[in-house]
């Protein structure tokens, strides 16, 4: 009797633990995580940020996160550059095993408004499992192409040319 009785409590007790769990999975986090990046024009074409680069006011970009499995969009949010093309967008919930980027959405200058193929998202996680103490997240920087290249982008672009002896 005494051993189905232990039997049972500890049944009991896994069943509080598993609803208890369930609970705080699906539950919004008290500390936001916050997801912060910048956006920036490509105003030489390079692909990469120069020292001819610019940033972007009013920039907007998401954060989506889909199934890890079945590529289901399960969670986004928006947000809007600062003056200095900065972004910071605050996540609510853990995102557990989701798959999260950071992607472009749109530009206001009309002159720089196609996404750099290669920029144009930056994966980060969005979750407390991974030995990550603080909530802040870093996204890649993210860039739009400048339609016509400026002048003064073939000087800029020689210091990053290698020469054979920088092999």
């Amino acid at each position: 009797m005494a051993r189905q009785m232990s039997t049972m409590m500890m049944a009991a007790a896994a069943v509080a633990v598993m609803c208890v769990a369930s609970v705080c999975a699906a539950r919004p986090v008290a500390d936001p995580y916050s997801v912060e990046g910048r956006v920036y024009c490509d105003t030489c074409q390079a692909g990469f940020e120069t020292s001819a680069t610019t940033y972007i006011k009013g920039a907007k970009v998401r954060v989506d996160c889909t199934d890890r499995y079945t590529q289901e969009l399960l969670y986004t949010a928006e947000g809007t550059t600062d003056s200095a093309g900065q972004f910071k967008i605050l996540i609510n919930e853990d995102q557990g095993d989701r798959v999260c980027d950071t992607i472009l959405v749109s530009s206001p200058q009309s002159d720089c408004k196609l996404a750099d193929p290669g920029r144009h998202r930056s994966r980060i996680i969005l979750n407390s499992n991974n030995g990550m103490i603080s909530r802040r997240r870093f996204s890649n920087s993210l860039g739009f192409v400048k339609d016509q290249p400026l002048a003064a982008c073939a000087q800029v672009l020689l210091q990053y040319q290698l020469t054979k002896d920088d092999n």
